[in-house]
């Protein structure tokens, strides 16, 4: 079968179209965003301060997870650590999931305050609740894919660095501030 000139130039443009518009949505509507991560809740459920030092302090919190791509976000299991002035004070997991396309979720958490952590600095500690107000910063790491049109794969490890106040009286986050980022 002998194809003309005409027709070659024809079936060249329309690949040299189908080549331009696969170019654009690979790099804008296919393109991978990062989750975004906030902290919607945190509940005070205990403390109990005794006269020998010895601190416990539970936390329940809800991390809301927004998802802005057009696909959804299957996520692996994550961390999520509880820290006071810089030193580690408690951890959790978070269990892995779907986050449809375009949508947020909460993932609940239960931080347990490691009172032997805070042992270098328990007295600052027991003056910041005893003041009504408890800094607190939550470092969120959770990995996991985007898939595209059920075969373009794309990795992302969402992680969140939140630093929040509580108000002890109150029982509410008082402010935050949440930097994201993603690793793709």
């Amino acid at each position: 079968m002998n194809f003309g000139w005409k027709e070659l130039l024809t079936l060249g443009g329309y690949l040299n179209w189908a080549g331009q518009v696969s170019v654009v949505l690979a790099l804008t509507l296919f393109k991978p965003k990062q989750p975004k991560t906030t902290i919607s809740s945190a509940t005070l459920q205990s403390i109990s301060p005794a006269i020998n030092i010895q601190v416990n302090v539970t936390l329940d919190i809800k991390i809301q997870v927004e998802n802005r791509n057009r696909a959804s976000f299957k996520h692996e299991d994550g961390t999520s650590l509880l820290m006071y002035e810089g030193v580690e004070v408690g951890d959790t997991d978070i269990f892995p999931g779907l986050i449809p396309a375009r949508s947020s979720t909460i993932l609940p958490c239960r931080l347990v305050l490691q009172a032997d952590k805070l042992a270098s600095n328990v007295t600052g500690f027991i003056k910041d609740l005893m003041g009504g107000q408890l800094s607190l910063q939550t470092v969120t790491r959770i990995p996991g894919k985007v898939t595209f049109l059920g075969f373009i794969k794309k990795h992302i490890v969402a992680v969140s660095n939140c630093q929040f106040v509580f108000g002890v009286p109150d029982m509410e986050i008082k402010s935050q501030i949440c930097k994201n980022k993603a690793k793709l």
